[in-house]
């Protein structure tokens, strides 16, 4: 009977943990770049 390798399965969650913070992180500076390119909004005339 196969053992399970615990430090492989461990060690693949962490590579899939780190992969989504560092795509998280990727989205979040896009998302800053992109509104600081936009011009700001006219003040509203009342």
């Amino acid at each position: 009977m196969a053992y399970v390798n615990y430090q492989f399965e461990k060690r693949k969650r962490d590579l899939e943990r780190k992969q989504k913070q560092e795509a998280k992180r990727q989205r979040k500076l896009e998302r800053k770049k992109h509104q600081g390119a936009e011009p700001p909004a006219p003040p509203p005339s009342v």
